[in-house]
This record gives C-alpha cells, structure tokens and sequence, in this order.
C-alpha cells in the first residue's frame, strides 16, 4: 500500500488535478485566437481604413483637392 502513494505523491501537481472546473490552456488560447480573428482584426482594419480616409478628407480641406491647379 506504501508503492500506490509513493506512485501518486511524486506525479506533478497538473497530472494529479484533471478535474479543474476552469478551462485548460488550450482551450484558453482557441477562445483568444477566435476572438482576435473574427473580432479584433476586423475591428482594427475598419478603424485603420477609416482614419486613412479621414486623415485624406481633412488634407483636401486643407490643400484643395488633387489635380492640376485650376
């Protein structure tokens, strides 16, 4: 009966502890990579996009539009 506790006190402490409620690690970085796919670069580009073309507007405000001058 000592061999089977010897056996399990000297496996790590995450081979011991399967039954976490929370999610693994895994499970952990697929949450965050969809999140960042299908959220966050989406959300960035409109926005990169959108300053782009507000940064052109207010420009042409300013310096008139292209073109030879007029």
């Amino acid at each position: 009966m000592d061999s089977t506790q010897d056996q399990t006190s000297s496996t790590p402490v995450d081979e011991q502890d399967n039954t976490s409620v929370g999610p693994t690690r895994k499970q952990r970085e697929r949450r965050l990579f969809a999140f960042i796919i299908v959220f966050l670069f989406p959300i960035l580009s409109v926005m990169v996009v959108g300053g782009y073309g507000l940064a052109v507007w207010i420009w042409q405000t300013i310096a008139g539009p292209p073109g030879p001058p007029g």
